[in-house]
């Protein structure tokens, strides 16, 4: 744990959170004094991060979540309310990539990556944000991608969520600006995680290094970055 504990007194919630960069983020976040949220789609795969926050001296709990499910999200933020309080930091992880030809994409696999990456979002964003507002204070952080700054074959539907989360992130920045509460958006480029492996890239970072630009703008950053969209492509 660090000494700054900038996140001391702060509920966070992080998607995505059982591996990769969602519990790379979730372990930054606890460093910062947060008590984390930590969501996946299964529980066996989020408690043992949840654990291990606890055994590091952190507040933390763990939560199943299809967050592409509205009343999976309630549910979820029902829970997490219980057991934390009320959300201060919102990082939207959770992503599903596919990569198949235009063709080979069928109505429901396009429906699917959209619903994860870019519904989900929206549907965390709708129930938390206000609240943040209304308490003078909050930081929303969505992990997007360099995919949602360009165009790659065989990965029409998950450039199309990314391009789409980057517009929301700036949608929301515009609806608080003013009212104490950061929004932002992370577009990492080749990660070392389970997403890239069988794919044609190769790992340019860890993990960890996105989640340390994560923790600047959810404890840090100055609410002058909201709207930001940082690329982080090593």
């Amino acid at each position: 744990m660090t000494s700054a504990k900038r996140l001391s007194g702060k509920v966070a919630l992080v998607t995505g959170a059982s591996r990769g960069i969602g519990q790379s983020i979730a372990r930054a976040l606890a460093e910062e004094g947060a008590a984390v949220a930590v969501l996946s789609t299964r529980l066996d795969g989020a408690a043992p991060v949840a654990d291990a926050l606890r055994a590091s001296g952190a507040r933390a709990h763990a939560v199943a979540c299809d967050v592409a499910s509205p009343a999976a999200v309630d549910a979820a933020l029902a829970e997490v309310g219980r057991a934390l309080g009320a959300v201060d930091v919102l990082v939207n992880n959770a992503g599903i990539a596919l990569r198949r030809p235009l063709e080979d994409t069928t109505d429901a696999d396009f429906q699917r990556v959209l619903a994860v990456n870019l519904a989900g979002p929206f549907y965390l964003a709708r129930r938390l944000l206000p609240a943040m507002v209304s308490r003078g204070w909050g930081r929303l952080v969505n992990v997007s991608s360099i995919s949602g700054t360009l165009g790659t074959a065989g990965m029409a539907a998950y450039c199309a969520s990314k391009w789409g989360l980057n517009g929301l992130t700036r949608a929301l920045s515009e609806e608080v600006k003013g009212k104490g509460v950061l929004v932002a958006g992370v577009l990492p480029g080749s990660t070392d995680t389970e997403m890239l492996h069988g794919s044609d890239y190769v790992p340019r970072m860890a993990p960890d290094e996105v989640a340390t630009v994560v923790r600047f703008l959810c404890a840090e950053a100055p609410l002058a970055m909201s709207g930001s969209l940082l690329e982080v492509f090593g």
